[in-house]
């Protein structure tokens, strides 16, 4: 019942995500009425205004051909349209040669299974067996006429499938890549405050600094989401029209590749900061975390670093405008200013050994390099 429960919540969750606006949501929501429109736009052709008694590969072909991009669909109605082509012609020769369906089916299924396989299919080639198996159960007599028409209803269900999906909402892409930028973005901002809370109040712990590593680990799956999104709107950008993609009021552009490289910098950052976290407090390591005011110190300084990344993820979003130029002066002389005392706190911690020197001297530069990734030059964080 519990798990009942929470799939019935999730698909409320849907449903209330794609009645409020745009998303991922509300994308699923028109595919799959484009596909059963397809469909049934095939069937009607196929099987009422031409009369086809058994017009069921059209609107077959036509449901599946409704991909999540236009090149995809064109992609696939090529390999789809050759395996329906080759279970035809195979079927209908293993039926002349055995004359009888369970002979037929005995010969034509294995070898069509083989070419299954071949990667020129791509993930159609199943469709070769299939179509075997629907021309030997139809019962229909082996003739050029028979096999010319099913391929002729499987290319009228590609072409069906194809137009609708290139000509009714095309399926456009571009919306995903800027929410996991500025998803990342914020996941960044709330891991690096929650390190910071915890080094400013001292209460962290080997239990502590391995849940932070965790949720680094997490912004690396967000990054692959991340990549995965950018090759979708690329494809999604193929084969469709400028006019269209107007009507539909998908975004005019998407934040620059160079964006997805520096992201992908700030979560190796801060992965290596929760893994240098992770050591010092591992009681069968040398390396011993640093103390007293210098502590605090740096987890103000993670504390700005994460006030940036949550800027940065309104500034995708269109929520801000971003700082002004007095708030960016302010938040850079208090960032010179905490780095000028971390650097003094490193001569206090030479004299206390070389292991804290060490941890504390690699945390400073992890958000160095943090800071000059999130805060980059004028010039290069205007958005294009």
């Amino acid at each position: 019942m519990a798990a009942v429960w929470w799939e019935a919540c999730a698909v409320g969750r849907s449903v209330r995500a794609a009645w409020r606006g745009p998303g991922r949501e509300r994308d699923l929501v028109v595919q799959s009425l484009k596909a059963a429109g397809a469909a049934l736009l095939a069937w009607a052709v196929a099987g009422v205004w031409l009369g086809d008694p058994m017009a069921l590969m059209a609107p077959w072909v036509a449901l599946v051909l409704v991909q999540a991009t236009v090149y995809s669909s064109v992609r696939q109605a090529g390999q789809q349209f050759a395996a329906i082509c080759a279970g035809a012609l195979v079927a209908s020769a293993a039926q002349a040669i055995a004359d009888d369906h369970t002979g037929a089916l005995a010969l034509s299924l294995p070898l069509l299974m083989l070419m299954a396989n071949w990667s020129r299919f791509g993930r159609q080639g199943i469709y070769a067996a299939t179509t075997a198996v629907f021309v030997l159960a139809s019962g229909t007599a082996v003739s050029a006429a028979a096999v010319g028409h099913r391929v002729g209803q499987a290319a009228l269900g590609a072409v069906v499938g194809v137009a609708v999906n290139a000509f009714v909402l095309p399926p456009i892409h571009l919306r995903d890549v800027r929410e996991n930028l500025a998803a990342l973005a914020r996941e960044s901002g709330d891991l690096l405050h929650g390190v910071a809370t915890g080094l400013r109040e001292g209460e962290w712990d080997a239990q502590s600094a391995a849940g932070w590593s965790s949720e680094a680990a997490r912004l690396g799956r967000r990054l692959d989401a991340l990549y995965s999104a950018r090759s979708w709107s690329r494809e999604s950008l193929r084969l469709t029209s400028g006019p269209l993609r107007r009507l539909q009021r998908v975004p005019a552009t998407v934040p620059p590749e160079d964006e997805d490289q520096r992201w992908s910098r700030v979560t190796g950052n801060i992965t290596a900061l929760t893994r240098t976290l992770v050591v010092t407090v591992d009681e069968h390591r040398t390396p011993a975390p640093p103390e007293g005011p210098v502590l605090d110190l740096y987890a103000r300084l993670l504390g700005l670093i994460g006030d940036a990344c949550h800027a940065e993820a309104d500034r995708l979003l269109g929520k801000s405008a971003g700082p002004g130029p007095t708030a960016t002066e302010t938040t850079e002389t208090t960032m010179d200013e905490l780095h000028r005392r971390l650097q003094e706190g490193l001569r206090e911690h030479a004299g206390q050994g070389a292991a804290r020197t060490a941890v504390l001297g690699t945390l400073v530069l992890q958000a160095e390099n943090l800071w000059a990734e999130i805060v980059p030059e004028p010039d290069e964080s205007a958005e294009q």
